[in-house]
């Protein structure tokens, strides 16, 4: 197992590694705003004033108006009663991918691996409860007279584009991800989840036990690798491994997602693992 250092815990209030701020430099309105525009996602893609106050948690006129500033300004569409996301938004997002150092880095090494392997590579980050996908690869499946369909570890899981975001309690990079941090502070992550209403159970085999999470987690730390079956998605299953910078610092996860009919558990530990150490070690220079 490599010894390695740990992200800064978090910040006194805001979001996990947030950059402490003065109250005095703090603009409320910001913030509410932003807290409205992210009451939206795949569970609620369509809000009124009331939700949308019940989801940022803040009163129903201060959402009314927030929702209909930033209808103005273009980064919502509505009908007159609900309000849903535009295009616009795709600014934020899009501008991150094209200037960012992780994604640039990660990208060519995770065609490589594709090309390699005929399996799906990602680069994930963590926010808050979820983790993203900042990087995927860009390998392109072309039939040849022998192949009847195509890998079965190329096709994407439900929800696995860039940009998706996904629970970090129920998938390998998010496993990764939080045994990066100190215990006190994957204690106080869990602990804050159980009583927000625990969680989220999303197939048969989920862990929704927060005592086994850090049961998982503590293995994770051990073995420096995280594989999760079947967990967020059915008949899915993945590898993930820390991506650090020179400072020893976990600042993604790398993984593989394929299917157990195509890869056990056992095969993905054994084939795929060294690979995923490899390309993490080599990248390490570049993050």
């Amino acid at each position: 197992m490599v010894a390695a250092k740990t992200l800064s815990p978090p910040a006194a209030s805001g979001e996990p590694g947030a950059i402490p701020i003065a109250r005095a430099d703090k603009i409320e309105g910001m913030a509410k705003g932003m807290a409205v525009l992210e009451a939206f996602d795949t569970q609620r893609q369509r809000l009124n004033a009331t939700l949308a106050a019940e989801r940022a948690g803040i009163t129903r006129a201060a959402a009314r108006r927030h929702l209909l500033t930033l209808a103005h300004l273009g980064y919502l569409e509505t009908d007159g009663s609900y309000f849903w996301l535009a295009a616009k938004v795709l600014r934020f997002s899009g501008s991150y991918l094209a200037t960012a150092r992780l994604p640039r880095a990660v990208q060519p090494t995770l065609n490589r691996l594709a090309l390699q392997t005929r399996e799906s590579f990602s680069a994930v980050v963590l926010d808050g409860n979820e983790v993203v996908i900042v990087a995927r690869s860009g390998f392109e499946w072309k039939r040849t007279p022998d192949d009847k369909a195509p890998p079965a570890g190329m096709l994407l899981a439900y929800g696995l584009h860039l940009g998706a975001r996904l629970p970090s309690h129920a998938t390998s990079t998010g496993r990764v991800l939080l045994a990066a941090w100190p215990g006190p502070q994957f204690d106080a992550w869990l602990q804050n989840r159980v009583d927000s209403g625990g969680l989220p159970r999303l197939t048969v085999h989920t862990v929704t036990d927060p005592h086994k999470l850090r049961e998982l987690v503590d293995q994770v730390r051990r073995d420096d690798c995280c594989v999760s079956s079947e967990e967020h998605e059915l008949s899915v299953h993945a590898l993930a491994v820390p991506l650090r910078d020179m400072q020893g610092r976990t600042v993604a996860a790398l993984n593989v997602v394929t299917s157990p009919q195509r890869l056990t558990a056992h095969a993905l530990r054994q084939d795929l693992l060294p690979l995923l150490l490899d390309a993490a070690r080599e990248l390490r220079p570049l993050l």
